[in-house]
């Protein structure tokens, strides 16, 4: 397997990672932003992804996102292909994006939105800590993004402060706390459920 950063020589799998994306989101029935091969390319281009490899065949992908003026960035699109799930990769990807958002942006807050415990804990392990949405990039072209998630009515209807999301934040310059390195999963598990039944509920009536 390898985990290699993207470049315009990798085009031929902008129309399978997209395919990949819009397949994920319907099977885990959770709010994953649809993209085009466009705006996929656009990031291979300027060597703003990474993508893992098995020979030639597609396994994985992820890529970062540059907001404010380079004051934000995010880890976005982080997506495994069905053949190759459960085998850690994930996480080999997950940590090679974040060092290269390190790398090419080493003052910028790395931030990130999901509704998947998973990436909270890898995010977690990282050095990410949940915090509220308006922690995060005021940017509305990221939010903009969230258009094609099913549950973008929810973050209009409360005017991009909260979503079925939970917003998670690294900041390079932050004091480093001695925490435990586990993530308390009962606690956001608690978290989405009251989320979805106050969100989902408004949409019902």
């Amino acid at each position: 397997m390898k985990i290699v950063i993207a470049n315009e020589s990798y085009f031929k799998y902008s129309q399978i990672i997209c395919d990949t994306i819009e397949e994920s989101a319907k099977v885990r029935g959770t709010g994953i932003a649809k993209r085009t091969t466009e705006y996929i390319e656009k990031r291979l281009k300027n060597g703003n992804a990474i993508l893992a490899l098995d020979g030639d065949k597609f396994a994985g992908f992820c890529y970062i996102e540059v907001w404010g003026h380079e004051k934000f960035v995010a880890n976005s699109g982080l997506i495994v292909h069905p053949d190759y799930r459960g085998q850690g990769l994930a996480k080999q990807i997950k940590k090679a994006v974040f060092e290269l958002s390190r790398k090419k942006f080493p003052d910028a807050k790395i931030f990130g939105i999901t509704t998947g415990l998973a990436v909270m804990k890898m995010n977690y392990e990282l050095g990410y800590k949940p915090v509220t949405f308006s922690e995060l990039t005021d940017d509305p072209e990221f939010w903009k993004g969230c258009q094609t998630c099913k549950n973008f009515d929810i973050l209009t209807r409360t005017e991009t402060k909260m979503c079925l999301c939970t917003g998670m934040l690294y900041d390079p310059h932050a004091k480093k706390k001695v925490e435990d390195s586990n993530l308390n999963t009962k606690a956001f598990t608690r978290l989405k459920s009251i989320k979805e039944q106050l969100f989902l509920k408004k949409k019902e009536k």
